[in-house]
């Protein structure tokens, strides 16, 4: 029989199914035989120290289930999905179950393939994350483009020379896909070239540019004159958002109402906010994640949130409002549109966890190395920034910033932690015994002196993967570690609550921020301290939190007035 092939996570090929090691010691498991004992039988020369019996048996029947599911066998994926009942007396059931998903196994891949089903998690999940999920998308790549791997966040040259030879071995995929694109109609898609090359929407001459000799910015173009309003923005990550902003309005502006950004008008102004809520043709605007000068860029990955809409607004309205001030144009079509209530305060509560769902999701911290995909490094790494950040309420941006020499030491427990944040000013942040608690412990499994003075100063609090341990993880791929966990969360916890495996699916860095400032407030820490820790400007800011735990108040209102009687 010919098996399938799954590209390996060091070069070699391997067949996708699990092999027959594998499988003799999930069969002697669901016969009866401890998990450890099985594993010891069958697999004891692939184990690693510390590693989890059950959690290599897990695996095995995660593969399984993943391959029933990519078939359409939700049947055969139910025999190997519950792990924790008995399962003695199960062997014949599962026996069935591997010999049909060997036979569908006996196929060479089809362009409508999911790719888990044939691809390494290394190389289909980046990809995955992406929007590509089948052979179909992935195929209408690979053939064409030269380096079309550099446009994919979590492809490098090693992946993408992998995925390159699985196509060879499969030429029909290739000759397939080029079919499909003959028989499809290609979608217009808006391309930042579309503002490059619109010279007679640049701005130079447009309707409500002020006097040019009263302008105060040596610029000709609109484009131009975003980049001098950027240029004053610090961070880079406030500048990046700022710019996606106003370079979605920019490429709007020039291929929706046909005309350059300072020939907006308030009538212009209301009708992004609508396009802003639903940008049509969806086709044309909204896309999977891109480099911008790639043909598959689009300038939405979705449809924006309500408090989404109302950021952009104000952004916008901010750079119009320092446009008049330097008088490159006469007014602001955006001054008075508002997106509305946005309710911030349940905005807050949905994005913050509850003590139940932040003690699971820790729970599946604590047994994160047996995870498939999570190196023991990867998974203490991932523990002490859900414990940090928990305990201190940090920013991303500040928290990948922070390094040894940040932490100031006081009497007793009395220590703090010296950051610079919004609008570049510094301030101290408390560091509370489980922050402590959290970075010795750290600092220990880095092979470092428990004690932060014993360390060098320049070490970054949560260090990149490498060489080089004097390198912090970046933004993106703090973003990425924390979005993927919650994933994982989420499908843990969905088979028991649906609604709360939505709301993990959701999940970010800044939410551990609002879980921060949640849990504080509950637990009767004072808002002035709160705000002081958060750095807020206003306590009003503060302030949304307070009512944030619905449930809470609601037992505590249901307490007060009891039914009589």
């Amino acid at each position: 029989m010919k098996q399938s092939h799954r590209i390996g996570q060091h070069g070699q090929t391997y067949v996708g199914f699990p092999d027959h090691a594998s499988l003799a010691a999930l069969r002697a498991w669901c016969e009866g035989l401890s998990a450890r004992a099985a594993v010891e039988r069958y697999l004891s020369h692939r184990r690693i120290q510390a590693q989890s019996s059950r959690g290599m048996l897990g695996r095995i029947r995660r593969r399984l289930i993943d391959i029933a599911q990519a078939n359409g066998r939700d049947d055969l994926a139910a025999v190997f999905r519950d792990g924790n009942a008995d399962h003695a007396g199960r062997g014949m059931p599962v026996h069935r179950a591997i010999e049909a998903l060997r036979e569908l196994q006996d196929r060479e891949p089809q362009i409508s393939d999911d790719l888990g089903l044939w691809l390494a998690p290394r190389a289909s999940l980046p990809l995955k994350q992406m929007g590509v999920t089948t052979f179909a998308e992935l195929t209408l790549r690979v053939p064409r483009r030269h380096h079309w791997w550099s446009e994919m966040v979590g492809i490098g040259p090693a992946s993408a020379h992998r995925i390159e030879a699985f196509f060879s071995r499969y030429p029909s995929l290739t000759e397939s896909a080029r079919q499909l694109v003959e028989r499809s109609q290609p979608t217009r898609r808006v391309v930042w070239r579309d503002v490059m090359a619109a010279r007679s929407r640049d701005g130079s001459r447009g309707r409500y540019r002020a006097p040019r000799a009263r302008c105060l910015l040596s610029v000709t173009t609109d484009r131009e004159a975003i980049e001098a309003w950027l240029s004053l923005h610090e961070p880079a990550t406030t500048s990046r958002t700022y710019r996606k902003e106003a370079e979605r309005l920019l490429l709007w502006a020039n291929v929706e109402r046909k005309r350059a950004l300072s020939s907006l008008n308030t009538s212009d102004a209301i009708a992004y906010r609508a396009f802003l809520r639903s940008p049509e043709p969806r086709d044309q605007w909204i896309g999977s994640r891109q480099t911008r000068l790639s043909d598959e860029w689009c300038p939405f990955f979705g449809r924006l949130s309500s408090s989404s809409v109302a950021y952009a607004l104000s952004v916008l309205s901010a750079l119009f409002r320092w446009l008049v001030e330097q008088q490159y144009v006469v007014a602001n079509p955006f001054a008075g549109v508002s997106a509305g209530s946005t309710r911030a305060t349940a905005s807050i509560c949905v994005r913050s966890l509850h003590d139940e769902e932040w003690q699971f999701a820790r729970h599946v911290a604590n047994d994160l190395s047996t995870q498939h995909g999570w190196s023991l490094e990867a998974a203490q790494r991932l523990r002490f920034i859900l414990d940090f950040q928990l305990a201190t309420g940090l920013r991303a941006n500040e928290l990948i910033h922070a390094r040894i020499g940040d932490v100031i030491f006081g009497d007793a427990a009395d220590n703090w932690l010296r950051v610079v944040g919004k609008g570049r000013r510094s301030a101290r942040v408390a560091l509370p015994p489980l922050a402590m608690q959290a970075l010795q412990t750290y600092l220990h499994q880095r092979g470092l002196q428990a004690d932060p003075r014993h360390c060098s100063r320049t070490l970054p609090l949560v260090p990149a993967f490498g060489q080089d341990h004097s390198v912090s993880i970046s933004g993106t791929r703090l973003r990425t570690v924390l979005k993927r966990f919650f994933r994982l969360v989420a499908e843990q916890i969905r088979p028991t609550d649906s609604v709360v495996a939505h709301k993990l699916e959701q999940a970010s860095p800044h939410w551990i921020r609002h879980t921060h400032a949640t849990r504080a407030l509950a637990r009767g820490v004072e808002l002035r301290s709160v705000r002081d820790n958060l750095r807020h400007a206003s306590i009003a800011t503060t302030s949304r939190y307070v009512h944030g735990d619905e449930r809470l108040r609601m037992q505590q209102v249901s307490i007060a007035f009891a039914a009589e009687g």
